[in-house]
């Protein structure tokens, strides 16, 4: 009797797991699930928390990750526009965005199938695209003819829109070029195409710095005639102020005639002792004789 309570409370526990089981389902955050009644999807749960259902075979619950999925093609060959073959291997980011139009497609949503779907449509693609674009697209000695951005989103958009078309319930996240390479028959010729535009490359920059250095003198050549022509302007101006300044001095000695000659000869004197040298001359000869005294007759200079 005193087992009662406690076999009723056991079994009362186990039922409430077994209806807990039955009837109800976790969604954690990650994840998005479809219900399926009678085999068909009838709903989708896409927020966390507990979820209610109807047992089997009533409804079964389908739970798919949510988050970006990741894989990589084959690193398989392809050719280029202008008949070269090359090696690409490219990285592919996906998420299920529509889970009741995934759920049909792929064998009761499974990411393996999903994605031997995709790598089929990533090869197509990639091939298509690789073969609109010369080779210079991909490996050239000038990298502003290098179109790796435009070509990885190329190749996206045109897998997006395929899988759009056939209503996958996928989203394409992003897609890279990981791996590129040549196949043994092509490389030497792909070095020395690599080498010509090298060549073209340096004589394109040496005909640049030519014509740049010739700018540069030009602009020189004429800042110098500039400044050249402006300083034969400035020394006009001064000689012309100095033949100016010249006339008045010319007036004063005029008036003293003697003034002038003793100033010439100081003048002539100073210039002729400014360099240290020994000199051999007549103290009678102009303007030496002022080193013997100071003649009575010039005029004093008050």
């Amino acid at each position: 009797m005193n087992r009662n309570p406690f076999i009723l409370t056991v079994g009362g526990l186990l039922g409430v797991i077994v209806f807990f089981m039955l009837f109800t389902f976790q969604v954690r955050k990650s994840e998005v699930a479809v219900v399926t009644t009678f085999g068909r999807p009838s709903r989708t749960e896409t927020e966390p928390g507990i979820k209610g259902k109807w047992p089997w075979p009533i409804q079964r619950v389908f739970k798919f990750d949510q988050r970006i999925q990741n894989f990589e093609d084959k690193y398989d060959e392809s050719l280029t526009a202008d008949n070269y073959n090359l090696l690409a291997m490219t990285y592919i980011g996906w998420r299920i965005s529509d889970p009741q139009a995934f759920f049909p497609k792929f064998a009761n949503g499974s990411i393996a199938e999903a994605e031997r779907v995709l790598e089929g449509l990533v090869r197509s693609e990639k091939s298509a695209v690789i073969g609109k674009h010369p080779l210079s697209d991909f490996v050239s000695a000038d990298e502003k003819q290098l179109k790796f951005a435009e070509i990885e989103q190329e190749i996206l958009k045109r897998i997006q829109d395929q899988v759009n078309a056939k209503n996958y319930g996928i989203s394409m996240e992003y897609l890279g070029l990981k791996k590129m390479g040549f196949p043994e028959s092509v490389t030497q010729e792909v070095f020395k195409r690599m080498t010509s535009e090298r060549a073209v490359l340096s004589s394109r920059i040496q005909n640049e710095g030519e014509a740049e250095a010739t700018r540069i003198k030009s602009a020189a050549d004429s800042k110098s005639a500039q400044m050249i022509a402006e300083a034969d302007a400035e020394a006009t101006k001064i000689k012309a102020l100095g033949q100016s300044k010249a006339a008045e001095s010319f007036a004063v000695f005029q008036q003293e005639p003697s003034l002038a000659n003793f100033l010439l000869s100081l003048n002539a004197l100073g210039e002729s002792l400014k360099t240290r040298a020994t000199l051999v001359f007549d103290q009678r000869t102009a303007p030496f004789q002022l080193l013997q005294g100071y003649p009575t007759n010039q005029p004093s200079m008050k």
